[in-house]
């Protein structure tokens, strides 16, 4: 399959995975910034924006339609479920993968008896039964949950919901698989075996990958870890220039 992507700048490739009930859109801003210095892809997810959906709707398939759609050697940069697409993607192509920054992301994303860090299971439960009553209200809520525990969550929100209209919303089978996804993937056996460089921005006040989950992966990793004080779930969007910053000075470093 074809990825729908948008490409900005010059330098050295770097590629964008957005997360869950939203589309490439939202890293506009970041994109525009880093375009000074590399030559930024931001794609649509399959199922999300202008790309098609894929069958079966799973990180290996989904990992799979960037590895085809990107010949040569990345960077990657993927926030919440687009960094778990992203690890993944790295786990299958090592070659493939030059670095990896996870934002706001999780090796599992929903509590276990082993692993508080992350959304509690009755959380992700309502989201897939709202789904199924209610298309446009339960991205609203999602959204809205995004920027809880921000200190600028209003306007994360607003930033968020215009990104949303920007493009076609995400198609309801491929939230629905997300969801799955979200609920059922537990990358932490494997999170040790990502051979590239690791940078991970989590925001302090996170409440859906908190910082205790980007503390766990720097030590499983032996990445750096950017905590962004006053952040919610998108610290790129409530953070940006110091995002930015982060961002572009780890890969000047490589």
């Amino acid at each position: 399959m074809s990825l729908y992507m948008e490409t900005l700048g010059q330098g050295a490739d770097l590629v964008l995975i957005h997360g869950w009930g939203i589309h490439g859109a939202v890293w506009q801003r970041t994109a525009e910034q880093l375009a000074a210095d590399f030559c930024v892809h931001i794609v649509d997810l399959p199922g999300c924006g202008a790309s098609d959906m894929v069958h079966p709707y799973d990180l290996p398939a989904l990992a799979s339609a960037l590895d085809e759609a990107f010949p040569l050697p990345v960077h990657v940069l993927g926030w919440s479920l687009g960094g778990a697409v992203g690890t993944e993607w790295a786990l299958r192509s090592p070659h493939k993968v030059r670095s990896l920054t996870l934002c706001a992301s999780s090796p599992c994303f929903m509590q276990r008896p082993d692993w508080t860090s992350a959304t509690p299971a009755e959380t992700l439960t309502a989201f897939a039964d709202s789904l199924a009553r209610d298309y446009a209200a339960t991205l609203d809520m999602f959204l809205a949950l995004q920027v809880m525990g921000s200190q600028d969550g209003r306007s994360v929100l607003r930033a968020l919901q215009a990104s949303l209209a920007a493009r076609p919303a995400p198609q309801r089978a491929a939230l629905m698989a997300g969801l799955g996804i979200l609920q059922q993937a537990d990358l932490r056996p494997r999170m040790a075996e990502v051979q590239c460089p690791v940078l991970l921005q989590f925001g302090e006040r996170d409440r859906m990958t908190p910082p205790e989950a980007g503390r766990w992966l720097a030590q499983a990793m032996q990445g750096e870890l950017v905590l962004h004080q006053g952040a919610g779930h998108a610290p790129f969007i409530s953070h940006e220039g110091e995002f930015v910053a982060a961002q572009r000075r780890f890969l000047a470093a490589l």
